[in-house]
């Protein structure tokens, strides 16, 4: 059996391979680095300076933005912040159903923390006697994954399947292409364009500064409803626990007969579609998830908490070569706003089955140990502010129902809600609180969504 690669060696081989790579056939390193790397890079603009500065001012104590023109990156019928799951499934739906769609992602990745923040379990869509509830396009992104080498394990009925992050990441840039979704990665939303609480669009800050883009119907997927809190809309804001996923490797190599007398490990995790791999969920502590100061300190302290377990996990007999794979790039932030909207999913309409009439969607149990629950359209919608549809975790929902509001499938399936939505009220010209459901209904049918 060949030795096990470890994580300083896996570095080592792949700094070494790029290192050759970039250097081609050069005769010496001694020569030139512009001469000899291979590598290329041009003078665009000579003794620049920036010139559409409008640089924030420090008067009487106070720091003050000045008013400025802020340039249009593009206009669009359908425009939805954040590339998570919900984000990505309502950028799909609404492009499909006849919308001209632009999706925005703040990272430089689509998954959210399905894929950067390594939340690989997919749970929430199955409910009591294995029935699937959540179908349409999210299930369609699971098919895709199906038909890939590596990408999910577990995929059967009844079950909760685990997904390979750079595996999804493919499928969900493969989808999008497919689609013809205009997107924009490393933008962080910063402001809605709000007139007579109406919003026309959203302000984005990236390398390229300041920019709007301009929208008849903004979708807020951004998981912390930064968008509908900007735009002045109702909402609940609460605190949840944080934690950091992270993915332990080598798992294939621990050694039986040393660890017969040695109590397993904790934090061991859960299996992924790469052999000797698991991914490590973290609970962490209950938290303000938009206070920067705390998130910081979340970052931090659980980095070393997670470099010190590995290194106690490596000092047991058998579990030797086990190393730390990585930590995810994304802070487990679970829960933080959460809308006020027309209608609320409430635990007490799960326990009873309660079925509406603008049923847009059916969410899951995390366990199959409770049946369906409808989510009504007015969930996704403020009471007040105009041409703005939440999806994802953000939806109106009390605080018992948190924890299913969040599972990927169901955001998977308010996402679809959502985007179907924002396409018929651009079609019909319409507010989208104003929005004809029972066409919505049709279209997700049409698109393969389950409704009950």
């Amino acid at each position: 059996m060949n030795d096990p690669m470890n994580r300083r060696d896996c570095l080592r081989v792949l700094g070494l391979s790029g290192l050759a790579t970039g250097l081609g056939s050069s005769p010496s390193l001694a020569q030139s680095v512009g001469e000899s790397s291979g590598f290329q890079s041009s003078v665009i603009t000579s003794r620049k300076v920036q010139s559409d500065r409008a640089n924030a001012t420090f008067v009487d104590g106070k720091v003050i933005q000045p008013r400025r023109e802020l340039p249009v990156l593009d206009t669009t019928d359908v425009l939805v912040v954040g590339g998570g799951p919900a984000g990505v499934v309502a950028a799909l739906a609404a492009k499909r159903a006849g919308a001209k769609v632009t999706l925005v992602e703040r990272y430089g990745h689509f998954g959210g923390l399905w894929t950067g923040g390594l939340v690989l379990l997919v749970i929430g869509h199955i409910v009591k006697g294995g029935k699937q509830v959540c179908q349409g396009i999210g299930e369609e992104m699971m098919r895709r994954l199906d038909q890939l080498d590596g990408a999910i394990i577990n995929r059967r009925p009844g079950v909760n399947p685990t997904v390979d992050a750079e595996a999804v990441k493919y499928v969900m840039v493969e989808m999008i292409e497919e689609a013809g979704v205009k997107v924009f990665l490393h933008c962080w939303g910063v402001e809605a364009v709000v007139n007579d609480s109406a919003v026309q669009g959203v302000v984005f800050e990236s390398k390229s500064g300041r920019q709007a883009i301009l929208a008849q119907v903004v979708i807020d997927a951004t998981g912390d409803g930064d968008v509908f809190a900007s735009a002045g809309a109702e909402f609940e804001h609460r605190s949840h626990n944080v934690g950091l996923v992270w993915r332990i490797g080598n798992l294939d190599w621990v050694d039986p007969p040393k660890t017969a007398n040695t109590p397993k490990p904790k934090h061991l995790g859960l299996p992924t579609p790469v052999p000797g791999v698991n991914w490590v969920n973290m609970h962490g502590p209950e938290v303000d998830g938009l206070d920067v100061a705390t998130l910081t300190r979340m970052e931090m302290s659980h980095r070393q908490f997670i470099w010190t377990m590995i290194q106690k996990t490596r000092q047991t007999p058998g579990y030797e070569h086990v190393y730390l794979v990585e930590t995810a790039p994304q802070l487990g932030v679970r829960i933080t706003r959460v809308l006020q909207g027309l209608k609320t999913v409430t635990l007490d309409d799960l326990k009873a089955g309660t079925r509406f009439a603008d049923v847009v969607g059916v969410g899951g149990s995390d366990s199959g140990d409770h049946g369906e629950w409808q989510i009504p359209y007015g969930a996704l919608v403020p009471t007040k502010t105009d041409n703005i549809i939440a999806a994802g975790r953000c939806i109106s929902a009390e605080i018992r129902m948190a924890d299913l509001v969040r599972l990927i499938p169901n955001c998977f399936v308010t996402g679809h809600a959502a985007g179907v939505a924002g396409a018929v009220a651009v079609q019909d010209r319409c507010n989208p609180r104003q929005v004809d459901v029972t066409k919505v209904q049709k279209i997700l049918a049409q698109q393969e969504a389950y409704l009950g």
